[in-house]
């Protein structure tokens, strides 16, 4: 076995199996009506039904066939938006619906990786590449100029909304190890969220804009390699009392994308096997 996507529910800690898997499957996003995950697995893109029997239903994204693990689902759960690199050479987003169909170019400029939506549904957050440096932008969702809002101090990824619209929370090494930083989305009131001996990577605040979850790196681990042992931590949405809820081999896959129930009562993760 591979693959074990499961959810943790925060009333009662238990950590429950959904779906297990010989594939390698990554980053789970909730639907908002709490039916179904998103997943994506060897380039493609599934439905995970919370209801029934488990069991992986292909989603129809068209020529986009080398999807990676950065993708999300609309407010409303009509759209989904992808990350793939079947038209370019190069990963950039797209938005379907969510039943499948067409993908629609929103980023020009490549390679681009999706990370967020804002509560409105009107812009995304994403990480992009533009010579080799990793900066946060943001665009509307229908496509447009992006925006700006950091400017290679480090290499800054990873950027989620929170639920209130005020801030963007992502990840930087602008101060040596990789750490949690939060920004407006109008590029002013920039501050450091975590001060530890981590690698803090994708930070998700719940719906209820009262906890932010993240995966932590021992501090001797370089980007956010897969096959690692991790924890999955969560912390108040300023950054105070950081807890381990608890450890796992996985990393990169394990919870990249947003991945709260829209409760914000659990969240989904992938654990992964050595092969």
């Amino acid at each position: 076995m591979r693959s074990s996507v499961e959810i943790y529910d925060f009333a009662t800690g238990e950590q429950r199996v959904v779906f297990q898997s010989d594939d390698l499957i990554e980053a789970p996003n909730w639907s908002p009506d709490g039916r179904y995950l998103m997943v994506n697995s060897d380039g493609l893109m599934y439905r995970l039904p919370l209801v029934g029997a488990p069991r992986l239903e292909t989603i129809d994204t068209g020529f986009a066939e080398q999807c990676n693990n950065d993708h999300g689902i609309s407010p409303d759960g009509k759209t989904i938006a992808v990350s793939d690199k079947c038209e370019f050479g190069k990963s950039a987003i797209y938005t379907l619906p969510a039943s499948g169909g067409a993908p629609k170019l929103v980023t020009r400029n490549l390679p681009s990786y999706w990370h967020g939506w804002s509560p409105d549904g009107a812009r995304f957050a994403y990480c992009g590449i533009r010579d080799d440096v990793f900066d946060i932008y943001t665009i509307a969702a229908d496509g447009g100029e992006e925006t700006r809002l950091t400017h290679g101090e480090g290499r800054n990824d990873g950027p989620d909304y929170s639920f209130d619209g005020e801030w963007i929370y992502f990840n930087s090494s602008r101060t040596g190890l990789m750490q949690i930083w939060r920004i407006h989305p109008d590029g002013t009131g920039l501050e450091q969220v975590t001060f530890d001996n981590a690698g803090n990577w994708f930070a998700h605040p719940s719906p209820k804009n009262d906890r932010v979850i993240l995966i932590s790196y021992e501090p001797d681990v370089f980007d956010h390699p897969r096959d690692k042992d991790v924890r999955v931590r969560v912390m108040d949405p300023d950054g105070g009392n950081l807890t381990t809820l608890f450890a796992l081999f996985g990393g990169q896959g394990t919870m990249n994308s947003p991945n709260w129930a829209p409760d914000g009562a659990a969240f989904a993760y992938v654990r992964y096997f050595p092969v």
